[in-house]
């Protein structure tokens, strides 16, 4: 529970200092692209968002193994060109699963905390973003994403082919120091539908390479380090809020 609330607290202090420091200097500026036609950057968007983590490691990527569990996110999202974004978000995201190895019987569960920094791209056009256009934001957008964090993560594995509960009896971690630190590589798409002027209800999936093979906890009981690193992926569905 304390690794839970450390991780929620940081999501909400996050958020509050990004708005903070967006309404103290944020100042509209006329940018021009290549065709030197004037744009503004930004305004900051707020993002929110809910959905579900797919683990893909040792024990298999299954989805019928697969223990989903809650993925949340809180971000900002600032406009750099007409195309490009860029991003920074902290989530929270759960996930376990059971030995695609029936006769191993092993199973982990993991809550895990990620702060990313990302660049989103635009595929379509956006004409509301010129200083001289009266053109309204697309009503339906598609992009792409890619970027770097750091991932906090805290396994425990099992024997058992059921999701951990409270009265379930796990092994002896593999380190002495969970929750411990990794890097994360996000790369994802989405689309976004326009609900008003100012917000927006996008649907996205990521998945995140890291750069540890014990996500699972798993990596000793199995022989030690695999030629490939544990990853994972998230589907969300966000809501993106303009703060003008």
């Amino acid at each position: 529970m304390r690794f839970r609330s450390l991780i929620f607290g940081g999501l909400v202090a996050g958020a509050l200092s990004s708005h903070t420091a967006y309404a103290q200097y944020h100042h509209p500026v006329r940018h021009y692209n290549r065709q030197e036609r004037a744009y503004f950057r930004g305004p900051l968007h707020v993002t929110l968002g809910g959905g579900t983590a797919l683990y893909n490691g040792d024990l298999g990527n299954s989805l019928g193994d697969n223990f989903l569990g809650p993925a949340l996110s809180l971000g900002v999202l600032y406009r750099l060109t007409p195309h490009l974004h860029l991003g920074s978000e902290f989530s929270y995201v759960e996930m376990g699963a059971r030995d695609k190895a029936k006769e191993r019987g092993l199973a982990f569960t993991s809550t895990n905390g990620l702060g990313t920094v990302f660049f989103r791209f635009d595929l379509l056009p956006d004409e509301s973003v010129f200083a001289a256009s009266m053109a309204e934001a697309p009503v339906f957008q598609v992009f792409v994403q890619g970027g770097a964090g750091l991932l906090l993560y805290n396994p425990q594995s099992y024997m058992g082919t059921e999701r951990a509960t409270d009265g379930t009896s796990f092994l002896p971690p593999e380190r002495n120091d969970y929750p411990a630190m990794a890097m994360a590589f996000p790369v994802g798409a989405g689309f976004s539908v326009r609900l008003t002027d100012k917000l927006r209800a996008n649907l996205e999936g990521n998945y995140y390479f890291t750069t540890t093979d014990q996500l699972d906890d798993i990596n000793l009981r199995l022989g030690g380090a695999s030629a490939n690193k544990d990853g994972f992926g998230t589907v969300m569905l966000k809501l993106d809020y303009s703060l003008e």
